[in-house]
């Protein structure tokens, strides 16, 4: 470590304090991706993990303390004793980054299958070190691609069984939940326009469109294109935040 600059020391450091890795470990996924700690995160989670049949055991373990006593699952109140043992709220966002760990299929449920594979992938069979992962899965909530990948699959897994859209008040949940990390300044307005005007289930390709448009159209709508190929859903959204005086035409809307 003497060979470190000051800058690599703490990252080091960080890397450690965050994954519980060995400094070998953390030295070489820091190395392998240029010292660039977001990216060392990458590379030391899809290393193989090795699964020993003692760490199979403690998953067993796990698994049975939180699956439901009369089907093979980890249901709504497993999970509840599960986000008690972690000390967070079942409505922490970092519980949703939990179940795209596992590739949930739907909220409130594990299955034995989904529960292995999300806790091997993550390196982890116990309750500590799951916790220890925690600063990790807020972290990832900061990277722009696996915000949009978090994104795009809590659409699915929030919604109904056998459901193609998603109910409106569980997608305002949803969108209320994942934009307090983003910060988008019109996620309240978004809401209230849905909850004024439209009153319906939410489809795949709004929830999809929404997240582009608040990510490429500034707050003020400067760059906002009437032509786009924007869903009607948002195009009537834009319509709602001149009438509501919560933006202004701009000059060029005013030459079309």
């Amino acid at each position: 470590m003497h060979k470190l600059s000051r800058s690599n020391r703490d990252k080091l450091q960080q890397f450690v304090a965050i994954t519980g890795a060995s400094e070998k470990s953390a030295l070489q996924a820091l190395k392998a991706s240029d010292w660039q700690i977001e990216a060392a995160f990458d590379v030391f989670y899809r290393q193989p993990q090795p699964k020993s049949n003692g760490d199979l055991r403690r998953l067993e373990e796990l698994y049975n303390r939180y699956k439901d006593p009369f089907s093979d699952m980890i249901q709504a109140e497993g999970i509840s004793i599960l986000c008690s043992d972690l000390q967070v709220e079942p409505q922490d966002i970092v519980t949703l980054v939990l179940s795209w760990h596992m590739n949930a299929a739907t909220a409130c449920e594990f299955s034995r299958e989904e529960f292995f594979g999300g806790l091997q992938a993550l390196g982890v069979d116990s309750i500590g070190k799951l916790q220890e992962k925690l600063s990790f899965m807020r972290s990832e909530l900061k990277d722009e691609q696996k915000f949009y990948d978090i994104y795009n699959f809590a659409f699915g897994w929030a919604k109904e069984k056998g459901q193609k859209s998603l109910a409106l008040d569980t997608a305002i949940g949803m969108w209320q939940l994942l934009f307090a990390e983003r910060e988008w300044p019109l996620v309240n307005h978004w809401c209230d326009f849905l909850q004024d005007r439209h009153n319906k289930a939410i489809s795949k390709d709004t929830w999809a469109q929404l997240l582009e448009f608040a990510r490429t159209v500034d707050p003020v709508l400067s760059n906002y294109d009437a032509e786009g190929a924007w869903p009607y859903l948002i195009d009537e959204f834009v319509e709602y935040l001149y009438d509501k005086s919560v933006v202004e035409k701009g000059p060029a809307f005013w030459e079309k």
